[in-house]
């Protein structure tokens, strides 16, 4: 069994698959359905926050789109931003123009301000930024002002500017709100925290949205690297190699998939090898029932 660091150097700079590895490589990522609509989603999207928000030089421009030509071509589509991200939209405008022209991701943004106008303002400037016609969804971010942001939104979607309609929150303690929310609003999406470490969306508001038709985001799946923290001292697994899995990072990110309301995940990554790496953990055997509790057994 390679290490993660070895199986991740390896595939992303000779471009070879590993041991464990060759029997994906020619798989597609899977995808789960977006209910209001019945698109198909790729279950592994690309956050920005942080990472993108850079000084535009050239190598920090060349390392995003790097990771960006690896996201999409091996099925990757959803990326994840917000005005609250310093320079991210700007930098996804710039390192992704080419697969904007063609519309060729899911360009996931939010709104976070309060009042009609200053959001109608950040709204126009986030197409700006990623020099975009269409947006495929907007999400009141942190539920900030959500009343007011939810009459905008709908506006934007019966204009076609938008797809989707979201809400999202990074605290569990909010879950309630957001599904009051959802009771009383027509929500295509709502993004929140799950990972192996924090697993209370899993006793409320993860069957929610199975059982109301909403699709789900999830951020913070490696709990801001806390979780490779944790793992360091440990050994991955043999057995998780018959689940296709490599590296921590495919483990961590396989428990997510496993969720069945779970309908794309976020991780974050400045990294080209990180980026190859998270996309492998939508492909291959997909975890069952067993599995799960085996990896709840070593964290």
């Amino acid at each position: 069994m390679l290490s993660r660091r070895d199986f991740i150097a390896l595939s992303s700079l000779s471009l070879l698959p590993s041991l464990s590895t060759a029997s994906i490589m020619n798989q597609s990522m899977l995808k789960r359905v977006i209910p209001s609509s019945g698109e198909e989603m790729p279950v592994i999207g690309l956050g920005t926050s942080r990472v993108f928000d850079i000084e535009p030089t050239k190598n920090e421009l060349n390392i995003r789109k790097e990771i960006l030509d690896i996201f999409y071509k091996n099925g990757g589509r959803l990326i994840d931003t917000s005005p609250m991200y310093g320079m991210s939209e700007e930098i996804i405008g710039i390192t992704a123009k080419k697969y904007i022209e063609k519309n060729r991701f899911f360009l996931a943004t939010k709104v976070w301000t309060e009042g009609r106008e200053n959001g109608m303002r950040q709204i126009e400037e986030s197409f700006q930024k990623m020099r975009a016609n269409k947006i495929s969804l907007i999400q009141v971010h942190n539920l900030l002002d959500w009343k007011t942001q939810i009459k905008t939104l709908r506006s934007l979607k019966d204009e076609g500017r938008i797809d989707y309609i979201g809400i999202t929150h990074y605290k569990s303690s909010a879950f309630d709100e957001m599904i009051k929310i959802m009771k009383a609003e027509k929500i295509d999406f709502a993004q929140f925290n799950y990972s192996l470490g924090e697993r209370e969306a899993e006793k409320n508001i993860l069957p929610f949205c199975k059982d109301n038709g909403i699709a789900t985001l999830i951020n913070r799946p490696f709990m801001r690297g806390r979780l490779f923290r944790e793992a360091q001292e440990k050994k991955l697994p043999s057995w998780v190699s018959d689940y296709d899995i490599d590296s921590w990072g495919q483990f961590f990110l396989k428990y997510i998939i496993s969720h069945d309301a779970v309908t794309n995940i976020i991780p974050a990554t400045s990294k080209s090898k990180n980026m190859l790496d998270n996309t492998r953990a939508g492909m291959g055997k997909m975890l069952d029932a067993g599995a799960k509790r085996r990896m709840l057994e070593i964290f």
